[in-house]
């Protein structure tokens, strides 16, 4: 292949925290630890959703897609960063290197489109919540679930393929915890200009647009939320709406701080930490923010258990 006439490097060595060995020991537990909290309750949310009748609508299928997009996420970075902090000389190969990255930005473009259309439909809901039954109907919501899926397939399989085109001659080490595109594209011995003004313009138009449009949607939420006349009303919008903003802010903006930063503009071990911080904490948090601050989801969960405990008691 071309690459492979051009590249003298055909695996790389992922260096993690190898400055600091005592820490790599204390964060691989605390990261075990994480990892598998997230996978249980993304899980736990996805099976509510996808047994519990009542929340077969938008809102509730929107997040069982975005609790198969942490789930997926988790899975693709963990078990490697793992490895890495279990291990002095974590390596591995390009076809391994290229599937986690091409993972990585299908699953976190997939989750910036997805938070987007949670935001629309909870404009439409609010807003103009007699026309939202035609607004967000169900091919409105499978329109907005298969663009936000097939648009990242087609982004995630360009931008992957055209890092990879790059010839690497070595040095090896991408100083980070996964494969992440800015850490691996700075080992490309070839002018990378045209490729960082791309990821940078579209940086800005899916990460910043979205995030601006969101909060847009969401002071027009906040002035229809006062206009309501039920005290019951206002609260269960403000519920509902806290748990989505607080989401939508945790992940754009840990995102930004990641791919928005100047190239020099931090030392490595601040950019891993700000990588961490939306790869492992958004995962991490959503299904604590969506059910424990959601009322219909606690109570579908406490009807999914007492479900269990009666198929037992007979």
């Amino acid at each position: 292949m071309k690459r492979e006439n051009e590249s003298s490097v055909f695996d790389f060595i992922l260096l993690g925290f190898s400055n600091f060995p005592q820490l790599q020991a204390q964060l691989f537990w605390v990261f075990s630890v994480d990892y598998l909290v997230t996978l249980l309750g993304n899980a736990i949310i996805i099976v509510a959703v996808s047994l519990e009748q009542s929340l077969h609508v938008p809102m509730y299928l929107f997040l069982l897609n975005l609790s198969v997009v942490e789930v997926g996420f988790s899975a693709v970075i963990m078990p490697e960063m793992l490895v890495v902090l279990s291990s002095e000389n974590a390596r591995i190969t390009f076809a391994g290197c290229f599937t986690q990255m091409y993972f990585i930005i299908l699953f976190g473009g997939t989750e910036c489109f997805l938070l987007g259309a949670m935001a629309y439909d909870r404009f439409a809901a609010i807003c103009h919540p007699l026309s939202y039954p035609v607004t967000m109907n169900n091919r409105v919501f499978l329109k907005l679930v298969m663009f936000s899926w097939v648009s990242w397939i087609m982004v995630a399989t360009a931008q992957t393929s055209w890092v990879f085109s790059f010839p690497f001659c070595g040095p090896n080490e991408i100083n980070h915890l996964f494969c992440e595109t800015p850490p691996v594209l700075e080992l490309a011995c070839a002018n990378t200009f045209l490729f960082e003004i791309y990821a940078f313009t579209g940086t800005i138009l899916i990460i910043m647009v979205p995030f601006v449009l969101i909060l847009l949607s969401y002071v027009r939420i906040l002035f229809a939320i006062l206009k309501m006349p039920s005290t019951t009303g206002r609260q269960k919008a403000f519920s509902t709406c806290a748990s989505h903003l607080t989401s939508v802010t945790l992940f754009y903006g840990t995102a930004s701080m990641t791919y928005l930063q100047p190239k020099s503009g931090y030392s490595p071990e601040t950019k891993k930490l700000m990588s961490l911080a939306y790869t492992l904490l958004t995962p991490l948090l959503n299904p604590l923010i969506y059910s424990l601050r959601n009322s219909e989801m606690k109570r579908a969960l406490m009807k999914l258990w007492r479900r269990k405990l009666d198929l037992h008691t007979f």
